[in-house]
């Protein structure tokens, strides 16, 4: 995680301009809410960089206490300069909060660095009070297809993160005893002039890669050519080269166990049984 953390604190700088992706998948999750019946006391945007979602948030719930949580300390310095919110540099996986203390966990395009993510969704779970919601994004399989497929025509090292699929998601949120999982997921593809430029703007908002197997030294010119090449069998009639991101949307609830419940057992109405 270290090393992640450093990767976004050197694109601290750069990463509100670049990231206009991230801010598009936040908006539209942020709308999500509009459906959402929850008045929140307590609100941490969990992964907030830069602080964009912050200050969607406080428009929203202008009477909420809410906290951005980041661990690239440089990101909190940027968010600090726009939002009023109070700012925290900690990990999900080790959240700073007491048991159930939060009503409202909001996490735009973070979860796929959590590795495991499972830890990050247990700690979720403990600071959520009953009746707390976790809402958030994350990237799925397909995200930057293009790109790896290329990559792996020039050689073989990774050179593309591997994220989550939404289904393995779905059941450690059961695992971690949330209740009432929603997964759904769309694709986003965005175009580039050439393949360096999306390169750049992966390097501009922190996203490079983190696979430890990746290749520790520089990238020779050769095999950025090569991979420029075997983009080219993408290129669009609008002679644009693409970038496909698969967006997982999920949400799932903290729910008060039954006075019929325990940690081990679900009770279930005989007459929801189904007859042969």
């Amino acid at each position: 995680m270290r090393h992640i953390a450093d990767q976004f604190n050197r694109a601290a700088a750069s990463y509100t301009q670049a990231a206009l992706l991230q801010e598009e998948v936040g908006s539209r999750l942020n709308e999500r809410l509009d459906y959402i019946n929850i008045h929140p006391r307590t609100i941490l945007d969990l992964g907030c960089g830069t602080g964009k979602q912050l200050a969607l948030l406080t428009a929203r719930y202008p009477q909420a206490e809410i906290i951005g949580v980041d661990f690239a300390e440089k990101m909190l310095h940027q968010a600090a300069k726009k939002n009023k919110s109070s700012l925290i540099c900690a990990s999900a996986q080790h959240l700073p909060f007491a048991d159930n203390s939060v009503d409202l966990i909001f996490s735009n395009l973070m979860f796929q660095w959590c590795d495991p993510l499972i830890f990050a969704l247990q700690e979720s779970y403990r600071v959520l009070r009953e009746g707390g919601l976790l809402l958030f994004t994350s990237f799925g399989p397909d995200t930057l297809q293009e790109l790896r497929y290329c990559w792996a025509q020039v050689d073989r090292f990774p050179h593309v993160n591997e994220f989550t699929d939404m289904h393995h998601v779905g059941d450690w949120l059961m695992q971690t005893n949330f209740n009432d999982p929603v997964m759904d997921m769309e694709y986003i593809i965005l175009t580039y002039h050439d393949v360096m430029s999306l390169m750049r703007d992966l390097k501009n908002i922190g996203a490079t890669n983190a696979d430890p197997k990746r290749r520790k030294t520089l990238t020779g010119k050769n095999k950025l050519q090569m991979l420029a090449q075997h983009y080219q069998q993408f290129v669009t009639e609008e002679q644009r080269l693409p970038a496909t991101y698969e967006v997982v949307y999920g949400h799932a609830w903290k729910l008060p166990r039954t006075q019929k419940e325990s940690a081990n057992e679900v009770y279930v109405n005989v007459s929801e049984i189904g007859k042969r």
